[in-house]
């Protein structure tokens, strides 16, 4: 099938797949492609932002373990140290006497202070048997937690590269797309950079009239390039215009740097916007020859009533001030809708 303009329902990329067949398709199979890379990989992101959380939550609370170690350690020594002096104490005296039957004040204040300890040592070794089931418990949830984390972001990055294999392919198919419409090609055989949809938020980076030439995508006319989706979208365009008059659509002009700009500015005042405001020097419009720079042909009349389709129109403007019928611009807006 030729890479002919139809208007078809967006392909799912999950489940069943099928692939796309024309211009319009691919251009929006890839940008949805890109967009959903992007948001796996942004979810990739967050669950390791949770990783890094629960660890540092973990960390802290195996680290207030190991104080409550070391100071049941140190409550624990001296404590024993007592109770051994005690024992050895009332080896020859007042446990001795007590145990005779002899007791007095002494002997039953050695057997409180006794019983005490041995109170307090229970309850320390108490303290030591609950830290050590809640060592074993956080032992247990770490491990957990960490299988658990590798497993899901093995997952993950099986997703992510599941969905960079797609979107790789898609490209590679758009780009074989254009060079059978005669796109310009590289050295390499492939269309400059520019015509990958994913690369075309990126432009807005770039002042008007600055943008670099690889973030632009060539035309089939030669020596004219567009932003991205303009681009795609004026080749779709081009390709409906060519069924019905038997040629391509003719361009004059198309993207403007900054210098391109202030010449044609300073060459035809009036006819140009100040240099750095026209939508020339975002890579979103063309001027056309052809017959559709005569207001009312039939070549004019047939863009006005199809342009839209293809997200590209006639503004308010160049129907008056000034008097512009070549002029048309592309609507990322409207054409995101298509």
């Amino acid at each position: 099938m030729s890479f002919t303009e139809t208007r078809r329902e967006p392909v799912s990329l999950t489940g069943l797949r099928r692939e796309p067949t024309n211009l319009t398709e691919l251009r929006r199979e890839a940008e949805k492609a890109a967009k959903e890379l992007a948001e796996a990989t942004k979810a990739l992101e967050q669950r390791r932002a949770q990783i890094r959380d629960s660890e540092k939550q973990l960390a802290v609370k195996l680290r207030e373990l190991q104080a409550a170690d070391r100071a049941f350690a140190q409550i624990r020594q001296p404590l024993a140290q007592v109770v051994g002096l005690l024992y050895q104490r009332s080896a020859g005296g007042e446990i001795a006497g007590f145990l005779s039957g002899e007791s007095n004040e002494a002997t039953l204040r050695s057997m409180a202070n006794v019983t005490q300890i041995v109170a307090e040592q229970n309850q320390i070794l108490a303290d030591g048997s609950r830290l050590q089931a809640e060592r074993e418990r956080l032992a247990a949830e770490a491990q957990e937690l960490r299988a658990g984390n590798l497993l899901s972001e093995a997952q993950m990055g099986a997703e992510i590269e599941t969905l960079r294999a797609r979107s790789s392919k898609i490209v590679k198919s758009l780009t074989q797309a254009l060079v059978k419409l005669g796109v310009k090609v590289d050295k390499k055989g492939q269309p400059a950079a520019g015509c990958n949809p994913v690369q075309t938020s990126t432009t807005n980076d770039f002042p008007n009239g600055l943008i670099p030439k690889s973030y632009l995508c060539p035309l089939q006319q030669r020596g004219n390039e567009l932003r991205g989706d303009a681009a795609l979208a004026f080749i779709s365009l081009s390709e409906a215009y060519k069924k019905r008059f038997g040629r391509p659509m003719c361009v004059t002009d198309s993207y403007r740097s900054l210098a391109e700009q202030q010449s044609v500015y300073y060459r035809r005042p009036g006819f140009a916007a100040v240099p750095g405001r026209s939508n020339h020097g975002l890579g979103l419009a063309v001027d056309l020859c052809g017959g559709v720079e005569r207001f009312r042909s039939a070549e004019f009349n047939w863009l006005e009533a199809n342009g839209k389709q293809f997200g590209w129109f006639h503004p308010k403007w160049a129907y008056v001030s000034p008097f512009e019928p070549w002029h048309w611009e592309y609507d990322p807006k409207l054409g995101s809708l298509l």
